[in-house]
Parts: C-alpha cells; sequence; structure tokens
C-alpha cells in the first residue's frame, strides 16, 4: 500500500513539472499596461473540466468589487452587498440578462452564468456603479492587475487559442495560437486599442 501512496504522489508531482507555462503582458495603443484585462486560453481538441468553485462579486462603498470578474461556464456568482445600504443588481447583457430585487446582505441563490461572453453589470439606485462579468469556456483565464500582466501555470502540452477582453477596448486583439509542450514557458504581449 505504501508503494502505491508513493507512487501516486511522485505521479502527481512529476505532472505538474512538465505543465507548461504562459506569461501574457496587455499594453495599450502607447504601451502602457492595461488593468482588468481578463486573458484566457481555450485548448483546442479536447475538453475541459466544469468548474469547481463558486465566484463573488461584492458591492462595497458604491462600487463593485472586483471591477472586472472573470468565469468558467457553469460556474456560480453571489452577490454579497457589504454596504449599509441597499442596491438594485441588474444586467441587459444577452449573455445572462438578470436583475436582483433591492437587498442588503446576500441572496439566497446565486446566480448561474452558463453562456461565454460579457455581462455588464449596474445598479438602479447608483448609477455610476458600473462593472463587468467575462464567462469564459476554460479553466484556464486570470485578470490582470496594475502590471498588465498575468501567468498561467498547469497548462498542459498541446494547442490553444489565447485570448484577450478588456474594459473600453473597441476592437479586441486576434486570438493568438501557441502549441505548448510540458514544461515550457513562453511570453507573449498583446496591445488593445481603447474605444471613443
Amino acid at each position: 500500500m505504501f508503494r502505491i501512496v508513493c507512487l501516486l504522489a511522485l505521479m502527481l508531482a512529476s505532472t505538474a513539472v512538465l505543465a507548461a507555462t504562459l506569461t501574457v503582458r496587455v499594453r495599450d495603443g502607447r504601451g502602457a499596461s492595461v488593468q482588468d484585462a481578463v486573458v484566457y486560453a481555450v485548448p483546442e481538441g479536447r475538453s475541459v473540466a466544469p468548474p469547481k468553485r463558486v465566484a463573488v462579486m461584492d458591492q462595497k462603498n458604491r462600487m463593485f468589487v472586483p471591477h472586472v470578474l472573470a468565469v468558467q461556464t457553469g460556474t456560480a456568482v453571489k452577490f454579497p452587498n457589504s454596504d449599509d445600504i441597499r442596491h438594485q443588481v441588474y444586467s441587459f447583457s444577452s449573455a445572462k440578462p438578470f436583475q436582483l430585487p433591492l437587498y442588503k446582505g446576500t441572496p439566497s441563490s446565486p446566480i448561474v452564468f452558463t453562456t461565454p461572453g460579457v455581462v455588464t453589470l449596474g445598479c438602479n439606485i447608483h448609477d455610476r456603479m458600473s462593472a463587468y462579468i467575462v464567462i469564459v469556456d476554460t479553466p484556464y483565464f486570470a485578470t490582470t492587475a496594475a502590471g498588465g500582466q498575468v501567468t498561467l501555470d498547469d497548462l498542459g502540452a498541446g494547442r490553444y487559442a489565447i485570448n484577450v477582453w478588456a474594459p473600453g477596448v473597441r476592437d479586441a486583439p486576434a486570438p493568438v495560437t501557441v502549441v505548448l509542450t510540458d514544461g515550457e514557458r513562453r511570453d507573449l504581449t498583446f496591445d488593445t486599442r481603447k474605444g471613443k
């Protein structure tokens, strides 16, 4: 039994060591880093595992937190209201139209996002509140911080379509296809242009 446990542990460790890593930097038309860009790698020719977690889009200080939330299709998202005032969250986006009635605290049922796309959020009570939920058909995604960079770890060997979405970008950069091998480290840069 001990041999089997050791063999399984060794196999899992070797798989993690062999995984490919992709680092992506997102810049605007002037070369500055783009914050809140969603970078996602869609594997070609193979299925992906379903989501395993619940995501959270909070409301604090009359703002949605985070401003951009990326989730995999099928993910349930909770909408807690951490403010001491009521909010009424809504979306008219085709990927997921919904409306939560005026509330404080946390609604009992999360919203499940089953269609890929971008959902723009608003609050009927506070017009300046806005945010985005980006739903992608892959478990390989991340959102850039202030430095405009993300790292996607644990990518298996194979072909991937690398995509970028960012708020305010009129035309998203064309996807880039990469073929990754076990243990490979690759860097990419995407340039975006802001819309008018």
